[in-house]
């Protein structure tokens, strides 16, 4: 594991980096034809697959060095994009159809004021610790009361996947101020500036690859710590960690906290690019998908599930247009596929390799 991040893992990492830097360059700086122009949509769909990518990454904190598998991250990811959606939602202003203070969805329901829960969301910062609080809070209450009841495996599994599937129900009703089945949409500005103006996207995706850039370090100093090798410990053998000593209960809530809290900042980032969240991003499939995305990139390794993340989710664009209806079962494949002949993903197998060259 710690092998991927040697000097020349560092050196690909960093040319990655620079050549995803330079995406929304390329697309501000030359005109469409021109042989180096990146179109406007390539930059949105890898800014896309960035915010996919930190959600595998937080995911296989919990899963791959922990050994709790979530199915329900999917809430986390939509909240923290709920939080950043309300405020672009009242950064709208009376541009709406109804040319009210109060966004369109609330005007046609019949809405005379915010909620008590979506007071403030019109300051920035506010709206911005929501992003951390609301997917935290949740995941640390819920957490809580898991892990202290030692609640663990297929049954917590099950369990996540409840909660995110009660949380899809409740905010597709329309009295809860969440949107109903259409969420929030029709975004049009941010801090001011316009959101479909090419520099303001090229700053969204160059923000979203510091941000996973961040996440990356900061998941790589938390593993390689005696942090780390606790966590490790709870995944590989907790009732011999409790015999020595060892309460569990506090590292796994606080790496299910941080979790959360990343997968909450990856949907935030999410909203304004994609320009819309709705409940379907809290479906149960959804948080299968993050689980997929890790298994085939190589789960406990970090690199592994942003190689899956963009690897799927490559494959899922071009399938959706060329095949439609054969996604979900090219989807299942895969996953059967990694199951049964690559259990260590494609960061697996790449290991496997150099040896394979040289037994050759």
């Amino acid at each position: 594991m710690n092998s991927l991040f040697s000097r020349p893992a560092w050196i690909a990492i960093l040319a990655c980096a620079a050549v995803l830097a330079l995406l929304p360059l390329f697309n501000l700086a030359f005109p469409a034809g021109h042989a180096l122009h990146v179109s406007s949509y390539s930059v949105a769909l890898v800014g896309k697959f960035m915010c996919y990518a930190m959600a595998a990454l937080a995911l296989d904190l919990v899963w791959g060095y922990t050994g709790i598998l979530s199915l329900g991250h999917g809430v986390f990811f939509a909240l923290g994009g709920y939080a950043h959606g309300m405020y672009l939602m009242r950064a709208i202003g009376r541009d709406g159809v109804y040319q009210s203070d109060l966004p369109d969805f609330m005007v046609f329901l019949d809405w005379k004021a915010y909620p008590w829960y979506w007071s403030l969301t019109d300051h920035f910062w506010w709206a911005m610790a929501l992003v951390v609080l609301a997917p935290g809070l949740l995941a640390f209450a819920f957490g809580y009361f898991a892990f202290r009841s030692r609640i663990k495996g297929v049954y917590f599994s099950i369990i996540t996947q409840a909660m995110t599937f009660a949380f899809m129900l409740l905010f597709f009703r329309n009295n809860t101020g969440f949107g109903g089945n259409n969420g929030f949409t029709d975004f049009k500005r941010i801090l001011g500036f316009t959101l479909t103006a090419p520099a303001t996207k090229a700053v969204l995706y160059l923000v979203t690859l510091a941000a996973l850039l961040g996440a990356l370090l900061l998941c790589r100093w938390i593993t390689t710590s005696k942090l780390g090798r606790v966590l490790q410990a709870v995944r590989d053998s907790e009732s011999r960690l409790m015999f020595i000593g060892y309460n569990p209960l506090p590292f796994k809530l606080f790496v299910w906290t941080l979790s959360a809290v990343l997968c909450g900042i990856a949907g935030a980032l999410y909203v304004p690019q994609v320009g819309i969240i709705n409940p379907s991003e809290m479906s149960p499939g959804n948080s299968i998908e993050m689980v997929i995305w890790a298994a085939v990139g190589g789960r406990g390794t970090l690199l592994g599930p942003i190689l899956g993340a963009f690897s799927v989710n490559g494959l899922k664009s071009w399938f959706t247009a060329a095949f439609p209806d054969l996604w979900l079962y090219a989807l299942g494949l895969i996953f059967i596929v990694v199951t049964l002949f690559m259990p260590q993903g494609l960061v697996g197998l790449a290991k496997r390799l150099p040896l394979a060259r040289r037994n050759a």
